[in-house]
Formats: structure tokens, C-alpha cells, sequence
């Protein structure tokens, strides 16, 4: 998303704001984008594409040491270079010899709001300068059947550009098998031109061999050519998106080089 969703900043929740056009700009849309709720002013609390200027959320300490590492600073407007120390830790025994797939959490695999959803999957408390908030978290249709492939066939990485105090909890309550080997917030994004990028040259994995699903193409901007892209989810309910992938990631988790396979899905 991950960069659609709520965690970005605090705002007064006796306000209301709808989504920016700018959002929808960056964002693939479908169908339910057309039918999507009016969100509160809570609702950049999770993801990441806005001016920031006007408002500052210092990110929860890093409880790993991979994920100590700051954002390096844009430099004339061009990609950071890749830091001396990597966001993931060394490939464990179980996942050596797999591809890495790094998959996005909001409007991706979720969905969020501080506004009550009735058939809310989850509920998840969030403090907010002392005061806290619950937050309802609707699952993506065939979340569970996709997550479960691919922490079969990949080392996979949950990377949202949302803040640990949201996202975190939230993989605690979706992920129930384990999938995740690894979870990276927004303190391991990088800011490029206004936007939360995830930059994958800082994972410390071979870029052949590293796949990410995202619903915004400004997450990836550095690395297009490694996005299996994927609309973005509000309430849809039958939406099958995430089910009618599972064959492409079937193939992609026998590649030696991702690129191929991605290159000629983009040129049908």
C-alpha cells in the first residue's frame, strides 16, 4: 500500500476529509474505488502519499535491529544508494534457495478505517496523542488462501509505508500461519519526491530473485520491473484479485531470475 491507507499522521478526529485526487492519481483504480466510503481525517494515519510539512509523526522505536536503519536523504531527486547495513537479516535455512516476495498490507491485503465498519474482520486499538482509537480492519476476499501459498513458496516480507503502532498489530491478527518472516514500517521507506518509497536495493537480497505486490506504483518507482502490480481494495466483496494470482506466483517461485517472466507479462 501499502499507500492509500491511514498511518501517516495525527490529525483532530472531529474532522472530516475525503480522499485527495492526488491518491487516486497514484493508486490503480477499480471498481470500488468508484464506491469507496468518505474517509475520516484519521484516514492518512496509515499510508504515506501526502505533504507531510504540516504535520509530524516521529515512528515508534525499532524493536529489531534490522529495522534501525533511517532513510537516507534524497539527493538531487534521484534514487538514495543503497545503505552499508541491509533491512532483513540473513535468509534462514528454511527459506534459502527461495525468491522473495514483499507484499504490501493496506488496500492491498486490507482495508482500514476509524469510521465503524459493521462486518469489521478486526478491531484494533490505536493511541493517538493519549486517546485511543479503534480501528476497523476489513480483509481483502481470499486473503487467508494467499498469504498461506505464499509463505509455501517464498521468503515473504510484509513492507508498509503505514506506522508499526497500526501495521503491526494488524499482521498480528492477519497473519496466523507465520507467513511473515520479516516486517518492515515506514521507518525503512524511503522519501522520494513526496512520496514513502520502498526502495527494494536496501532488502540485502539478490534483486533477481525479489518480487513485490503493491497497489501503488509510486511504492516500487525505483524497481517497476519487480511489481507484480495489483488493484487496490476497499469493500469490494467479490473481488478475486488476490486468488487469480496465486498461479502467476506459482510460476514466478520457480524462476532463477524473476525478470523474464515479469517482462513478458508486461508486454502482452
Amino acid at each position: 500500500m501499502d499507500n492509500t491507507s491511514i498511518i501517516t499522521q495525527v490529525a483532530n478526529p472531529k474532522e472530516e476529509e475525503s480522499i485527495s485526487s492526488s491518491q487516486d492519481k497514484v493508486s490503480q483504480s477499480n471498481s470500488s474505488l468508484k464506491k469507496h466510503r468518505s474517509r475520516s481525517i484519521f484516514s492518512p494515519f496509515f499510508c504515506c502519499f501526502r505533504n507531510y510539512n504540516d504535520y509530524h509523526v516521529e515512528p515508534p522505536p525499532a524493536n529489531n535491529k534490522t529495522l534501525s536503519l533511517p532513510p537516507p536523504p534524497e539527493e538531487n531527486g534521484s534514487p538514495p544508494k543503497p545503505p552499508a547495513k541491509f533491512l532483513l537479516p540473513e535468509v534462514s535455512i528454511a527459506d534459502y534457495g527461495k525468491n522473495c516476495v514483499v507484499i504490501d498490507l493496506d488496500e492491498t491485503l486490507v482495508h482500514s478505517s476509524f469510521k465503524p465498519i459493521s462486518n469489521a474482520d478486526f478491531i484494533v486499538p490505536v493511541e493517538i496523542d493519549g486517546t485511543v482509537h479503534q480501528v476497523y480492519v476489513l480483509k481483502r476476499p481470499h486473503v487467508d488462501e494467499f498469504l498461506q501459498k505464499m509463505g509455501e513458496l517464498f521468503e515473504c516480507v510484509l513492507f508498509t509505508a503505514s506506522l508499526a503502532k497500526y501495521a503491526d498489530p494488524v499482521a498480528d491478527l492477519l497473519d496466523q500461519w507465520g507467513v511473515f518472516r520479516a516486517r518492515l514500517f515506514r521507518e525503512s521507506c524511503v522519501f522520494h519526491r513526496g512520496n514513502y518509497v520502498k526502495d527494494l536495493s536496501r532488502l540485502g537480497r539478490e534483486l533477481s530473485k525479489v518480487i513485490i505486490i503493491d497497489n501503488s506504483p509510486a511504492s516500487y518507482i525505483f524497481h517497476p520491473e519487480n511489481a507484480v502490480p495489483v488493484q487496490s481494495w476497499f469493500d469490494d466483496m467479490t473481488d478475486t484479485e488476490l486468488l487469480d494470482l496465486i498461479p502467476l506466483f506459482e510460476g514466478l517461485s520457480k524462476e532463477e531470475d524473476i525478470y523474464s517472466l515479469l517482462q513478458s507479462l508486461r508486454n502482452r
